[in-house]
């Protein structure tokens, strides 16, 4: 028997959350890695500050804006950090 889970429908809104969660790790191992620059990280972080604006009542929605912005606070710190 296969286990079903339920995939939210898709919205702008969750897409674009969705990407912006998975951008945070890959700018923390380039920055960390030294594969790009902070220059570089500095706008693919502001894409996902940006996607944590103004949130629909959407529980989903909700709970991967709250991911994206921890991932932002540790990307933040490791910018902070990086080429001082």
């Amino acid at each position: 028997m296969t286990k079903s889970t339920h995939v939210p429908t898709p919205t702008p809104e969750k897409n674009r959350l969705r990407a912006a969660a998975a951008l945070i790790p890959i700018i923390e191992a380039g920055l960390i890695d030294s594969k790009i620059s902070t220059a570089q990280a500095a706008p693919m972080a502001l894409f996902c500050e940006w996607t944590t604006e103004n949130i629909s009542d959407d529980p989903y929605a909700f709970k991967l804006a709250q991911a994206v912005e921890i991932g932002l606070k540790r990307v933040k710190a490791t910018l902070a950090t990086v080429d001082h």
